[in-house]
C-alpha cells in the first residue's frame, strides 16, 4: 500500500478552503434580493419595533418594544428611539445618522463607541458598532453585528449578533413596521 503524501500547495489549498466556508455573509450577496431596502426613506417618519434580546444558549433574557421617529434634512439624518422593556424600565437613543453615498452610512449615538458605519445591497443592510452596554453596575463595550432585511414595503426584520473578545454573548431580534 502506497503512502500518501501532502504538499505544502495542498495543505495551503484545504486551509483556504475551510476558512472561506468559515466566512459569514457580505452585504453584496443581497444584491439581488428585493424589496431594496432604502434606509433614508425607510427610517423617515414613525416606525414600531418588537424585540428581544437572546443569551447564547437562545433564553430569552428581556423583551422589549421601541417607538421612533426618523427625520431628514439633506444627507443628514435622525432616528430618535424610545425603548420599553419587559421589566418596565425605559431607555432612548438618539441616532445621528449620515448618508455617504453608494448604500453606504455612517451614525453616532451617546452609548455607542465611535462611529457606527454601514451598508446596503439589494434588501439587507448592515451596521457594525460597538456599543457601551451597562450590565450589573459596569459597563461592557460589545461589538454589534447588525443586519437588517426588508421584507415588504411595511416590514424589516433585524438581526444583531454580539460578542465581546471574540466570544458571542447573544442576539437581539427585532421586527419593525413602518406605521
Amino acid at each position: 500500500m502506497k503512502r500518501r503524501q501532502f504538499t505544502p500547495t495542498l495543505l495551503a489549498a484545504g486551509a483556504a478552503l475551510a476558512l472561506a466556508g468559515c466566512a459569514g455573509p457580505q452585504v453584496q450577496d443581497y444584491a439581488r434580493e428585493t424589496p431594496p431596502i432604502n434606509l433614508r426613506e425607510y427610517l423617515s417618519g414613525p416606525l414600531t419595533a418588537h424585540g428581544m434580546f437572546t443569551d447564547r444558549s437562545g433564553r430569552v433574557v428581556k423583551r422589549f418594544t421601541v417607538t421612533m421617529t426618523g427625520t431628514w434634512q439633506g444627507d443628514s439624518g435622525t432616528l430618535d428611539e424610545h425603548f420599553t422593556y419587559s421589566d418596565g424600565s425605559k431607555q432612548r437613543r438618539v441616532w445621528h445618522l449620515k448618508d455617504l453615498g453608494n448604500g453606504r452610512f455612517s451614525g453616532r449615538a451617546d452609548d455607542v463607541v465611535g462611529e457606527a458605519l454601514g451598508e446596503s445591497s439589494g434588501n439587507a443592510f448592515r451596521w457594525t458598532y460597538t456599543l457601551a452596554l451597562p450590565v450589573d453596575g459596569r459597563v461592557w463595550n460589545v461589538t454589534m453585528d447588525d443586519w437588517m432585511y426588508r421584507m415588504d414595503a411595511r416590514t424589516v426584520l433585524n438581526r444583531t449578533a454580539m460578542s465581546k473578545f471574540g466570544v458571542h454573548l447573544g442576539d437581539v431580534t427585532l421586527s419593525f413596521t413602518k406605521d
